[in-house]
């Protein structure tokens, strides 16, 4: 079965982000998406230890380890852009600043729950970060993630089994295999990737999915 690259998984989330919006990535897959932001485009990229007006990874030899992302990647500041405490970059996440945010989860709920700080696992070490101060926060919420964990259960169930981190915040779920939309109503398809069926989708999720109108 055909699975679409974190690469071109960020390049597909990329095109929904529309110029002129303050959009906070979160740490792992999500970050890369700031690779596939058109050039010279209007964006706004945020991140929670203080800084707005983020670029691109740099290359190798243009690395500069005191300009790092929250998830201590290093990134390139683009024109204008600026650095600020990080109160004052929580107070932004928190008085509705950011118009998306785009964050990774452990699982999310067919009607937008979101579990993505902490399995649940005695073993596990838990890591809240900003991500409940975004869920809450920002205007749209969207997840990018595998839909399949390691161990090939779906991240994209019925009701949330692990910790939550937000209520009924998701808007939208990008995938390796499939985009859904997210609401009260359950989840909807509104893309697959080639060679995948609505059938397969049900098979691996357990969900009684349905395709967008």
């Amino acid at each position: 079965m055909q699975r679409m690259s974190s690469d071109a998984l960020a390049a597909r989330v990329a095109k929904d982000i529309p110029e002129g919006a303050y959009v906070n990535l979160g740490i792992g897959l999500p970050t890369r998406i700031a690779n596939y932001l058109e050039a010279g485009g209007d964006y706004f990229l945020h991140s929670e230890n203080g800084i707005l007006g983020m670029g691109p990874t740099p290359p190798d030899e243009e690395i500069d380890w005191d300009l790092i992302n929250a998830g201590k990647q290093p990134v390139t500041l683009l024109a204008g852009g600026c650095f600020f405490h990080h109160g004052d970059s929580f107070s932004m996440m928190r008085g509705g600043h950011i118009d998306i945010c785009v964050l990774g989860a452990y699982q999310v709920s067919e009607k937008g729950d979101l579990a993505n700080w902490h399995t649940g696992a005695p073993d596990a070490i838990p890591a809240v970060g900003g991500a409940m101060d975004l869920a809450i926060g920002a205007k749209q919420v969207f997840v990018m993630m595998n839909l399949l964990s390691k161990s090939g259960e779906s991240k994209l169930v019925k009701e949330c089994t692990y910790p939550l981190t937000g209520l009924a915040c998701v808007s939208r779920v990008y995938s390796d295999l499939a985009v859904f939309d997210l609401g009260p109503d359950g989840a909807r398809v509104t893309e697959m990737v080639e060679g995948v069926t609505l059938d397969k989708l049900r098979e691996l999720t357990g969900l009684d999915l349905k395709l967008a109108d």
